[in-house]
C-alpha cells in the first residue's frame, strides 16, 4: 500500500498529496488515527481524505486503513535502500536484490489486468509491431523485440530518435506501436507516438500511470515503481518494464493455442544444433 501511495502522488491534487506525504512519513500513526485526526494533522478536510483513499483504489477510509495495516504487517520485507561508498559487496548485493524484489511486488500489486487483456487484443489485431524506447528503456525495447518476433509477426525495435520518428510516420492501420518509457515525458517518444496515431496505427504504452505518454495510447500497461534514476542507471523500472512485457508475450502465446506453440517450437528447433 505504501508503494501504491508513492506511485500515485504525481496524479493527486495538491491537497490529496498532503495526505499522501503524511501517510508515507507516519504510517504507524495513520493506522491508528481517525479520519478526523488525519484530516486535522494534514491540514485538509475530511472529504479530501476520502478522495485520497478512492484515488489510490480504496473504497473509503476504513478500507484504506485495513489495507495499510495488512501491508505493513507482511510486505515491508523488501525495500529500496540507497547504496553507499562504504558498502561491502555483500551489503551492496542485498540492497540491489531487495530493490529488484520490491519492484516485482509493486507490479504484482498494481498491474491492471483488464489492460493486459486489452493489450493482447491489440497485439492479435495487428499485422506488425514496433517497439520504441530510449535511454534505459531502449534495452527493454530490444529485449521485447527478441521475444515477440518468435510469435509469428514482424517485430522490430527502435532507439535512435530520428529513425523512430521516421518509422512511426510510415505506419498504417494494421500496425501496433508499443512505446516504453519510465517517466512518460520524453519529448521524442511523445512526438513519435503522435505521428504513429496520425498514421492510423494502434498505440500501446508501457509507462507510469498518469504520465503524458500513458494518456496517448489505447491501453497503458502501468509500471508504477519508485526509481532514483539519478544514481547509476535505472534498475527497478527496467526490470518492471521487462516483466510487464513478458506477461504480455506469454499471454499472447497462450491465447494462440496449438498454432502458437508450433510457431515457438519451430524457432527453437532452428537453432537447436548451435549448442555443444
Amino acid at each position: 500500500m505504501l508503494g501504491t501511495v508513492r506511485s500515485a502522488r504525481m496524479t493527486l491534487s495538491k491537497s490529496e498529496d498532503k495526505v499522501a506525504g503524511f501517510v508515507l512519513g507516519e504510517p504507524d500513526y495513520v493506522v491508528q488515527a481517525s479520519i478526523q485526526s488525519l484530516a486535522k494533522v494534514c491540514g485538509v478536510s475530511e472529504p479530501t481524505v476520502v478522495r485520497f483513499c478512492k484515488a489510490i483504489g480504496c473504497s473509503g477510509y476504513h478500507d484504506f486503513k485495513m489495507k495499510l495495516a495488512r501491508s505493513m504487517g507482511s510486505q515491508e520485507k523488501f525495500f529500496f535502500r540507497d547504496v553507499a561508498s562504504d558498502d561491502s559487496s555483500r551489503i551492496l548485493s542485498d540492497k540491489l536484490i531487495d530493490s529488484a524484489i520490491a519492484s516485482m511486488q509493486d507490479i504484482r500489486n498494481q498491474l491492471d489486468h483488464k489492460a493486459v487483456d486489452l493489450a493482447i487484443d491489440l497485439y492479435e489485431a495487428a499485422a506488425r509491431v514496433e517497439f520504441y524506447g530510449s535511454g534505459g528503456s531502449a534495452v527493454v525495447a530490444e529485449d521485447a523485440q527478441l521475444k515477440f518476433f518468435r510469435l509469428g509477426k514482424p517485430a522490430i525495435s527502435y532507439a535512435d530518435p530520428h529513425i523512430l520518428l521516421a518509422s512511426a510516420a510510415l505506419l498504417d492501420k494494421n500496425s501496433l506501436a508499443i512505446a516504453i518509457s519510465y517517466t512518460g515525458r520524453n519529448t521524442d517518444m511523445l512526438d513519435a507516438v503522435g505521428l504513429a496515431k496520425q498514421a492510423g496505427a494502434s498505440v500501446m504504452t508501457v509507462t507510469r500511470t498518469g504520465s503524458p505518454l500513458a494518456s496517448m495510447g489505447e491501453v497503458n500497461l502501468n509500471v508504477d515503481v519508485a526509481e532514483d534514476s539519478d544514481v547509476f542507471s535505472p534498475l527497478k523500472s527496467r526490470l518492471a518494464q521487462m516483466m510487464v512485457l513478458d506477461i504480455l508475450a506469454v499471454g499472447v502465446a497462450l491465447r494462440g493455442g496449438d498454432h502458437m506453440l508450433e510457431q515457438l517450437s519451430s524457432a527453437t528447433l532452428a537453432i537447436a544444433d548451435k549448442f555443444v
